[in-house]
């Protein structure tokens, strides 16, 4: 199972969207793991298309470090969101009134997998993030 620095690097993104309703959209993009500080910076950026064919540009960012075995994840702006232990890979985020829940597959790592259920009052989708080491990289 990987180590948070196995993270370290590039990578390329796609993301599928399934709304509960059906409807699917659909991200293609680009993830950078670069250290900083006691960990590293997840930064993602790319063109998210909606179910009607919109497009626009998209990004994130999040903070992941090593903390007791596990990999903590924070907010950019450094409040937790979720920790998870690699040798089992899942955990939740509750964000009044939404649960967020996520899997993560590394089984074929390099190539791995990040399953988010998220269920609320207007929320229902699964998000299926899957990363691949970009060309040139270890």
């Amino acid at each position: 199972m990987p180590q948070l620095s196995d993270f370290e690097g590039n990578w390329v993104l796609t993301r599928q969207i399934l709304h509960s309703d059906g409807n699917k959209a659909r991200f293609d993009g680009h993830a950078c793991f670069a250290p900083e500080g006691v960990g590293l910076h997840y930064r993602e950026s790319g063109e998210l298309v909606m179910p009607g064919g919109q497009s626009f540009h998209a990004e994130r960012s999040y903070f992941w470090r090593a903390e007791g075995g596990q990999i903590a994840v924070a907010f950019e702006d450094g409040r937790p969101f979720h920790s998870f232990d690699p040798l089992s890979p899942a955990a939740s985020h509750w964000c009044d009134p939404d649960d967020y829940r996520v899997s993560y597959d590394f089984d074929a790592w390099p190539k791995w997998r990040a399953i988010w259920r998220v269920q609320g009052p207007r929320k229902d989708y699964e998000m299926i993030s899957d990363y691949v080491r970009s060309a040139g990289q270890p």
